[in-house]
């Protein structure tokens, strides 16, 4: 089963267009989401939320259409947003109260279980919380209702590594048993290459891949020479390069390393990289 699954999308504004976007994110999975700024990845994920509507294609949640059972998906969807909060006067009792009339499925004890997890104080208001405390809240009021998805837009930014790495823990924990899954955006791509079973790059409102991490992993790699010995690999083998004074780094596909370099694991970010700000063409 698919939990997530968008077909063709598109999606037109005066300054910026995102063009026939297509992925599948299976149950019981994480997917990553990257793109830099205005790549359309906030554009992407309020559309699966339907709080905006794409020029075309269509996007189906739990194997439903995200427009026309919006009301019934949303019950099952836990979402952190970066820029939505709670009422800054509000203490988590009164999230509490705010939030079991928002929810069937509000589910009290989890909360303030999650709630005492985290050793968020009861009576201090929502404005005084630090960014962690603020950010462990909006995680124990997203899982509290039973939701089977985690729709999440850097929920980890802005956090110390230590705050970042219990979160990811409870993610983990969230996914563990198969019958749940987690779609995360986020810019702290360390984080999600911990994570992550599946990735999707978004870049200019285009998709440049979405694959498994492994796959993705298994497809690319770094040759680091000199400058001088780039010659030698064939330019169809050559997806991206970045020189400098040190040499020169070339991402290549794993398959079409030439005979004589030594070629080392691309992490995500240089895969994101060299795939785009270093691109020499189209060798995606």
């Amino acid at each position: 089963m698919n939990v997530l699954k968008c077909q063709n999308v598109c999606k037109s504004y005066k300054n910026f267009s995102m063009e026939n976007v297509s992925f599948e994110l299976p149950m019981g999975y994480v997917m990553g989401f990257i793109g830099e700024n205005g790549a359309g990845k906030s554009t992407m994920i309020k559309m699966m939320l339907d709080l905006v509507r794409p020029s075309s294609g269509k996007i189906e949640v739990f194997e439903k259409d995200s427009i026309k059972n919006s009301k019934e998906i949303k019950e099952e969807i836990g979402v952190i947003l970066d820029t939505v909060g709670f009422p800054s006067m509000f203490n988590t009792k009164d999230i509490n109260n705010m939030m079991k009339r928002a929810y069937k499925n509000w589910n009290e004890s989890t909360y303030w279980d999650y709630i005492k997890q985290f050793q968020l104080p009861e009576k201090k208001k929502y404005k005084e919380f630090s960014m962690g405390m603020k950010k462990k809240l909006a995680i124990a009021a997203a899982l509290s209702h039973n939701p089977k998805l985690l729709i999440l837009d850097e929920v980890t930014a802005g956090l110390d590594p230590i705050v970042r790495d219990e979160i990811l823990d409870i993610f983990r924990e969230f996914v563990s048993d198969g019958q749940h899954s987690i779609f995360i955006s986020s810019h702290i791509i360390s984080d999600l290459e911990k994570i992550c079973d599946y990735v999707t790059f978004l870049h200019k409102g285009k998709l440049i891949f979405s694959m498994e991490k492994e796959s993705l992993f298994d497809t690319y790699c770094m040759i680091r020479c000199a400058e001088e010995d780039v010659e030698a690999i064939p330019k169809s083998a050559i997806c991206g390069i970045h020189k400098s004074g040190y040499g020169a780094e070339v991402l290549v596909k794993r398959k079409d390393v030439p005979f004589g370099f030594d070629s080392e694991p691309a992490n995500i970010e240089e895969i994101m990289l060299f795939l785009t700000k270093h691109n020499i063409g189209e060798k995606i």
